[in-house]
């Protein structure tokens, strides 16, 4: 077995982000290899046959395929500032991230797929979500508190793209709280330095090590 997991990503996932945030902030090196959706490699469908990224193949050969799961085996191996109990503090806010506002997510991005409603009654039925954030961030920097957490890291992916539907409409800042919180997400160190661009894995090319930088904290 090799010494590094794999880990099997696409960059602009945003499960897949999530990963690959908290590994860099873990600084476990993995071997990075960057998956087309549209042509899938066989070993990766052979570890999971969920065909989604990401998917960890550990050094013992068992495999994660849950972006959560990752997050959890990577915090649990190392957390120096304390990301795990936030995780389980604040666990059922990512379970409606995860279901409710990425049900309502995928309607608001593809709207012509679900002509039942328009573009703005589905951005309605997420905004739900959205007034939650905004609750939390007008009176805390962060999602958990003072501090980034692994609550902000798996949240943020899906709320970048909820703002990038609509820019003129986002830019309006219906909700400030929450698009100065994005806003100083995306353009942190550890969110940029995860968004790098790696060619298509194919079987036989040289390892890509992950991550390329260490964490730098906001």
């Amino acid at each position: 077995m090799s010494t590094r997991p794999i880990l099997y990503s696409f960059r602009r996932c945003p499960y897949a982000m999530r990963a690959r945030m908290t590994i860099t902030y873990t600084g476990i090196e993995v071997r990075l290899r960057e998956v087309i959706l549209k042509d899938k490699p066989a070993a990766m469908l052979a570890a999971s046959s969920k065909g989604t990224v990401p998917v960890l193949i550990q050094t013992n050969g068992k495999v994660i395929d849950e972006s959560r799961d990752i997050m959890k085996w990577a915090l649990i191996q190392n957390d120096p500032a304390g990301w795990l109990e936030s995780a389980d503090r604040d666990d059922s806010l990512v379970d409606l991230c995860d279901n409710e506002f990425k049900y309502w997510l995928d309607r608001y991005k593809y709207a012509v797929r679900f002509p039942e409603h328009d573009e703005g009654w589905y951005r309605q039925q997420g905004e739900q979500f959205l007034a939650q954030l905004e609750m939390r961030l007008s009176q805390w920097r962060y999602l958990s508190g003072a501090s980034l957490s692994a609550i902000d890291v798996a949240i943020a992916p899906f709320v970048r793209q909820f703002a990038s539907v609509d820019s003129p409409w986002w830019s309006a800042r219906p909700y400030p709280s929450v698009s100065d919180w994005l806003y100083e997400f995306i353009n942190s160190s550890l969110f940029l330095g995860v968004m790098n661009k790696y060619p298509q894995w194919l079987e036989g090319d040289a390892d890509i090590s992950f991550p390329t930088q260490p964490y730098a904290s906001l």
